[in-house]
């Protein structure tokens, strides 16, 4: 399947992406009202955020320079000892452009 990316064609892909986000979210909230809160679940819902997590950052960590891997690091390392994610984001930028630029 082409669609042109001149004209309306960009358009309608992002308003097909749109709407396939929007049924994601939705669809999840809908589904998640008929299943009960209890304790098992919560603790489901809070490590798939880490799981996720780390699922994005794992190719970075393997297939990335050094760069990447200092600064995946380095946030780490600010997160644990700062707790807030401000000042950890700005350290792993921080030394990924210190490293590129040396």
């Amino acid at each position: 399947m082409n669609i042109e990316t001149t004209g309306h064609g960009p358009l309608i892909i992002v308003a097909v992406m749109a709407l396939v986000t929007l049924a994601t979210r939705w669809g999840g909230v809908f589904i998640m009202s008929f299943v009960p809160i209890g304790y098992r679940v919560q603790l489901f819902i809070s490590a798939m955020s880490g799981s996720v997590l780390v699922a994005l950052l794992t190719p970075l960590a393997v297939a990335g320079d050094n760069g990447a891997r200092l600064a995946l690091l380095s946030t780490a390392v600010v997160m644990l000892l700062v707790k807030k994610p401000l000042p950890a984001i700005a350290a792993g930028i921080v030394a990924a452009a210190l490293v590129r630029a040396f």
